[in-house]
């Protein structure tokens, strides 16, 4: 899991012709960036012609949050490996499920609101019924641009993290009922 705090945990790429080499975001445990030196600065260019709210990492709680949230995470592995209780791995790996479902469903949110809520007032492309939330997982066609959404390699640590916890947690549960009922 501490990968995470050290690469993207997601990604978000735009392909359009006016952008041969594509534009692109990376999203980290505590900040967004551009794939490239000015992506992160002409997507919010992009975004301002159809009434998007600009991507300010500064005012996004969740980067934040995340830091602690997945650190506590982290430090509650280590002691249930430490201690070898099989209860604590048991709470830590339902903790870690809902941590997971609650993260996916605010990260669908939050590209919904900057997708749906837009200022027509504002905007200088006003197309009526359109939006533009890229897809959580995936890609899908945006106008003439491509949005392609997927988790980045902390993104897959994490889980990977998710995967073995829950084998585990499976597996001992499996191994105390036969121990239990011999």
């Amino acid at each position: 899991m501490l990968i995470a705090f050290v690469t993207p945990i997601w990604k978000i790429k735009l392909d359009a012709p006016q952008y041969p080499e594509g534009l692109g975001m990376q999203i980290r445990i505590n900040s967004i960036t551009g794939e490239g030196e000015n992506d992160l600065q002409n997507i919010n260019g992009l975004n301002h012609y159809i009434g998007m709210k600009r991507i300010e990492p500064d005012s996004i709680r969740e980067l934040k949050l995340m830091p602690w949230i997945l650190g506590i995470l982290a430090a509650a592995a280590l002691l249930c490996a430490a201690t070898g209780n099989r209860r604590l791995l048991y709470l830590w790996t339902a903790a870690f499920l809902i941590v997971a479902v609650i993260g996916l469903v605010d990260f669908y949110l939050w590209e919904f609101d900057y997708g749906h809520n837009l200022d027509l007032e504002h905007a200088s492309i006003k197309i009526p019924g359109m939006s533009y939330q890229p897809p959580l997982l995936g890609s899908k066609k945006l106008l003439n641009f491509t949005a392609y959404s997927w988790p980045g390699i902390g993104g897959l640590a994490v889980f990977a993290s998710l995967v073995i916890a829950v084998v585990t947690s499976f597996l001992e549960f499996r191994t105390s009922r036969k121990t239990t009922l011999a």
